[in-house]
């Protein structure tokens, strides 16, 4: 359990990587040029590229949707094409889900408005500023890599 310090720096840091998220979230996919990408389907995508052959159910409870609304959102972006679905070479009634390379694009394009929005910001900030958040980088994807590994144990 963490001590008193511990979670005063975590309510400090909690509603400032809130902010950044739904900023994330919210710009970025209409500057690429994908269209109206609604956030559900961004994560889903995001997630089917970051592990090739997952599962809906295995997509689903790790994000924490419920298994219809996941399949929902996986044929939209099948209908995309975004998305492909191939039989399990284990199981041939299972389903395994593959990013598309029109989403390996749509992703890298993405990704590179998130960059030039987040490049823009930056250089109204003081150069120490940068360098903090820079240094800050590793630190914040350890963090990340913590929370995921604790929602999979939790989630059995």
């Amino acid at each position: 359990m963490a001590d008193e310090t511990v979670l005063r720096q975590a309510r400090t840091l909690v509603p400032v990587l809130y902010q950044l998220s739904r900023v994330m979230r919210l710009q970025g996919v209409d500057e690429t040029g994908l269209g109206q990408l609604p956030p559900s389907e961004l994560e889903v995508l995001r997630y089917v590229a970051e592990v090739p052959g997952v599962s809906v159910s295995t997509l689903a409870r790790d994000l924490g949707l419920h298994a219809s609304n996941v399949s929902a959102t996986v044929r939209a972006l099948v209908a995309r094409n975004l998305v492909r679905r191939e039989p399990d070479p284990n199981d041939r009634r299972a389903v395994r889900l593959h990013a598309t390379l029109d989403a390996a694009h749509g992703s890298a394009r993405v990704e590179d408005a998130w960059a030039r929005i987040f490049a823009d910001a930056m250089a109204e900030i003081s150069d120490e500023q940068r360098a903090e958040l820079a240094d800050a980088a590793p630190a914040l994807g350890a963090l990340a890599e913590r929370l995921r590994a604790r929602r999979a144990t939790e989630r059995g």
